[in-house]
């Protein structure tokens, strides 16, 4: 049996203000030190769902 390659696909796109929002939505649950870190382990969750995110390094 020959498994197909599996062809990363981007499903959407969110900019800093959206994870800005979600990461304060989720404040209480995340263990991050600062904003600056929920939003990259917000935006690090995105990109394994396959969202495009937009400035976050």
């Amino acid at each position: 049996m020959v498994q197909a390659a599996r062809i990363p696909r981007k499903v959407g796109k969110v900019n800093r203000a959206q994870l800005e929002d979600v990461a304060n939505q989720k404040w209480p649950d995340l263990t991050a030190a600062d904003m600056d870190a929920a939003v990259r382990t917000i935006a690090g969750s995105a990109r394994s769902a396959g969202i495009e995110t937009e400035g976050v390094n």
